[in-house]
């Protein structure tokens, strides 16, 4: 202890742990240099108020949101191991002084390369063609052309950002909308007009107050019939029952959805069955080695707060995202 703060070696990283079969976070480089404790979710709240640094490895967790009003200190700097923080928000760590920071630069490509492996699937009708397979059916169809065809891109991050670039390399016209607009970002007051002309709507949107439920029956209504939407956002971005009840009436050609508002997906869920829906486990992100890549991001961000130096990635906790995009 110097001056009252705790030094490197003294200083708790308290880890709030993914449900088995996710590893634990890979922090040998921290060995004699931080004292590293785990935690599920049972007991964060008892072990929250000992921690210098809180590492939300369960970044499918809303413990954090739930455990941060409690008693006693709280950490000075909490690190979430994906993009978006809607998980751990919440009015007190907003209004705190502890830093939050975020994955930022880690899905980047694997999420669009998913993107565009969507785009392809649809437009070459790859769902028919493996159902024909099993059929042993030799149906001749054809196929649609993906370069020429417009996108437009919600979200204008990091992420949003690199799926426009390899849409583009597909021969794709690309429109990017931004919160606001800037050089080569449409605003938001853009969106209607954009959607209503484009043959793919991609959602990368952060979750907050704003853009919680933008896709509803009404901007389902603005697309063409041919055109189809595609969400690796967040779940709650998409009203779930409007989009079925859009694709259930033609209304858009199909769509393609990552993310949903309850996780695991019920299998109950009408989305299940809905027409022209593909339907994946929050997986675009997650390509071999990524727990790893995200592990040591980590560190390297931690070897800076010991250092003193400042932190990339910080969230603006008003906001919900990384400004500057």
């Amino acid at each position: 202890m110097r001056n009252g703060v705790p030094t490197v070696s003294e200083t708790t990283v308290l880890v709030l742990d993914a449900a088995p079969p996710a590893p634990p976070p890979r922090l040998g480089r921290l060995a004699g240099r931080a004292r590293i404790v785990h935690t599920d979710e049972s007991a964060l709240v008892g072990r929250l108020p000992l921690a210098d640094v809180l590492l939300v490895w369960d970044f499918t967790s809303d413990a954090v949101r739930r455990a941060w009003p409690g008693e006693g200190p709280r950490p000075r700097w909490v690190h979430t191991a994906s993009a978006g923080v809607d998980h751990l928000m919440c009015p007190e760590l907003a209004a705190s002084d502890t830093v939050v920071t975020n994955a930022r630069g880690i899905f980047d490509r694997p999420i669009a390369e998913y993107v565009a492996a969507l785009v392809l699937a649809m437009a070459k009708d790859l769902p028919r063609t493996l159902e024909l397979q099993r059929e042993r059916s030799w149906r001749h169809r054809e196929t649609q052309r993906i370069a020429g065809t417009r996108a437009c891109v919600i979200g204008s991050g990091p992420i949003g950002r690199t799926i426009v670039r390899t849409l583009k390399g597909l021969g794709m016209i690309t429109a990017l909308v931004g919160r606001t607009a800037r050089d080569g970002v449409h605003g938001a007051e853009e969106l209607d007009r954009l959607m209503a002309r484009a043959d793919w709507v991609v959602c990368a949107a952060p979750l907050t107050d704003d853009t919680r439920g933008m896709f509803d029956a009404r901007r389902f209504g603005l697309m063409q019939p041919s055109a189809r939407f595609i969400n690796i956002g967040r779940g709650p971005l998409v009203v779930e029952d409007d989009l079925v009840d859009a694709l259930t009436k033609r209304w858009i050609a199909g769509a393609a959805l990552d993310v949903f508002e309850r996780e695991p997906l019920p299998a109950d869920s009408p989305l299940w069955t809905a027409p022209g829906l593909l339907v994946s486990p929050h997986m675009s992100g997650d390509t071999v080695g990524w727990r790893d890549e995200l592990g040591a991001q980590f560190v390297d961000l931690y070897e800076a707060w010991a250092a003193g130096r400042p932190l990339t990635n910080v969230v603006d906790k008003e906001r919900g995202y990384v400004p500057g995009h």
